[in-house]
This record gives structure tokens, C-alpha cells and sequence, in this order.
């Protein structure tokens, strides 16, 4: 049985397969996180991982545990926990694989731009109650402004 550490998504590997980071809210996750998951060494899990020198995000491999697209040859390898749940069950043949990532705890970040999100809820409630479009008014001005400029 693979377990993984708490990330942001709790689930089986069958679940949302395919669909990306982005849209799910799916937490990636790295290379000290894998080799717990597949109790396996670090220097095995780069074994079995699929890069290459010469490219920097080579073609899906399904006998490689594949990362996650990188822009950077020096960013860190983070891997989708359904990709980890696949290598194990499909490549090491573990029978009984279970990715479970639980949410992350409330950051400070998070808690800053909730507050923000708010605060501009209120802006924009009051701009509507005081009976100015938001978007009209500011492109207005701004136009206002481009033609005083030029």
C-alpha cells in the first residue's frame, strides 16, 4: 500500500486522472515525498524517474515515473500523485495503491489574500450601491486620462 503525505487532494488513483493541476487543485509533490511514498531511496527514485540532459521534459514513459512540465532545468522535480500511484502500481507492481492528499494547512498568504478578496468585495458593493459601474468608470477614466497624455 502506497500512502501519500498530506498535500490537497484526498482520493483513489483512479480519481481524476488526467485532468490538470490547475482545474482539480491537486497538489504536486517532490522527491523526498516519493521516495516515503514508494519506501524507496533517493537515489532509486531518480532512477526510475524520466529525465533526460538533453531534454528538459522528455515524452511520457509509462516504464518511468514522469514529472510534471518544468520551464527550468534547475527547478525541483514535483510529480502529480496520481502519476506516483500509477508508477507503483503499474511499473513496482504494488497490489494496493492509495493516494490520499489531505488539504495543506491555512497558510498566512492564504489568510492575506482572503482578506484582500473581501476587501475588494466591499469596493466593489459599494461602487455598485453608490450607482457606478466599476469597469465603465474605470475605463472611462483611464481613456480620459490617455487623451489628456497624448
Amino acid at each position: 500500500m502506497v500512502a501519500m503525505p498530506p498535500m490537497g487532494y484526498s482520493g483513489t488513483s483512479s480519481e481524476a486522472v488526467g485532468s490538470s493541476d490547475n482545474d482539480s487543485g491537486e497538489a504536486l509533490i517532490g522527491i523526498d515525498e516519493v521516495q516515503r511514498a514508494l519506501n524507496r531511496s533517493r537515489a532509486s527514485v531518480y532512477r526510475y524517474t524520466n529525465t533526460d540532459p538533453r531534454n528538459l521534459n522528455p515524452p511520457f514513459n509509462p516504464r518511468k515515473l514522469n514529472p510534471e512540465y518544468r520551464s527550468d532545468q534547475k527547478e525541483a522535480l514535483l510529480f502529480h500523485p496520481n502519476e506516483v500511484a500509477r508508477f507503483a502500481r503499474d511499473v513496482l507492481r504494488i497490489k494496493e495503491v492509495t493516494v490520499e492528499v489531505l488539504n495543506s494547512p491555512y497558510s498566512a498568504t492564504q489568510q492575506l489574500l482572503s482578506t484582500i478578496l473581501e476587501e475588494l468585495k466591499e469596493i466593489r458593493s459599494l461602487l455598485a450601491s453608490s450607482g457606478v459601474e466599476p469597469a465603465t468608470e474605470l475605463t472611462s477614466r483611464r481613456e480620459a486620462s490617455e487623451r489628456k497624455a497624448a
